[in-house]
């Protein structure tokens, strides 16, 4: 009898291929809502999911079978991984697939940031030729502050070298990670030192609403901004005052407290602050897409497989 694999949302051919080239039997059923994978999830021994629902203690209980879980992206805020290792379930992630596409991303927005890309082109289709008005500012000389030195962080620090920039780090569970391309830090430091903070935690309790008030007046001087982890990380509207007084300069934000739980869309209402950031010359928004792209999406795709292949063993 084949093991069979749930998958849950859409995902790169590759899973389904090398999947069923290992012996396993691929289920994907798109029109699946949440109750009808209640009903199913017995039946199996892995599942493939992304956003699309939380596997949570509910769903979880009812899967007898299950051997693996495999989230095709980094964050594993959907999984309740405490209950699924309570029940010798394993759970796999692939960041190191899309580290590299998020790294660049990140860097083409604090460049566009500091250099109001974005409104200089919307000006000039609009026959507005302002020079002065459009007067950037180097990021050679600066120094930035990375909170999460993991793939991302680690991968954002090293397409930061060649810009001449000074790099520190703090990473609360990571410790003897100085290299040349950043140096350990404590969050003071960060506070007195940094010109541009640059987020790449995953969203925990601990993180939710981290970057709030509080957080950000304790920087000694203004800051630019940049957020490609999850939205629910930085809290908009102390965003939005900050923004408003000066003590953040200008913002650059992948993600958004107001996305749906799937990452797929924005809430059907916008908030007052929501609608201050899609008018705010000096942010930039991007659609969660830092990850997303042509290669990221191979990436991801075969570091799971890999992983779950290497380590799964099914009697």
């Amino acid at each position: 009898m084949k093991r069979r694999v749930l998958i849950i949302d859409e995902v790169h051919p590759l899973i389904i291929e090398e999947l069923t080239a290992n012996g396993y039997s691929c289920d994907f059923f798109p029109e699946y809502g949440r109750e009808d994978f209640i009903r199913i999830i017995g039946q199996y021994s892995g599942v493939i999911v992304r956003s699309k629902i939380r596997l949570d203690k509910e769903i979880l209980s009812r899967a007898q079978m299950l051997k693996f879980i495999g989230r095709v992206g980094s964050g594993l805020e959907n999984i309740d991984v405490a209950y699924a290792q309570e029940r010798g379930i394993v759970c796999f992630n692939s960041p190191e697939g899309n580290r590299d596409a998020v790294a660049e991303h990140a860097v083409g927005m604090l460049l566009s940031l500091m250099n109001h890309l974005n409104r200089a082109d919307r000006e000039v289709r609009n026959s507005i030729w302002s020079r002065e008005g459009n007067r950037g500012t180097e990021i050679k000389g600066k120094t930035v502050g990375i909170i999460g030195y993991g793939n991302t962080g680690s991968a954002f620090a090293r397409r930061l070298k060649g810009f001449e920039v000074n790099v520190i780090s703090y990473d609360k569970y990571k410790t003897g990670y100085s290299d040349g391309n950043t140096r350990e830090a404590t969050l003071n430091e960060i506070f007195d030192l940094a010109d541009i903070l640059s987020l790449h935690i995953p969203l925990t309790e601990e993180t939710t609403f981290l970057i709030g008030t509080s957080f950000l007046t304790r920087f000694r001087k203004p800051v630019w901004l940049m957020n490609t982890s999850r939205g629910r990380v930085v809290k908009t509207s102390d965003l939005v005052e900050a923004l408003k007084s000066g003590k953040v300069i200008g913002a650059a934000l992948d993600v958004l407290e107001y996305e749906d739980s799937s990452f797929e869309a924005l809430s059907q209402t916008l908030p007052d602050d929501l609608r201050y950031l899609m008018e705010s010359d000096n942010v930039i928004l991007t659609p969660h897409i830092a990850g997303w792209t042509h290669e990221s999406d191979v990436k991801l795709a075969r570091v799971l497989v890999e992983k779950i292949l290497r380590n799964v063993v099914e009697s």
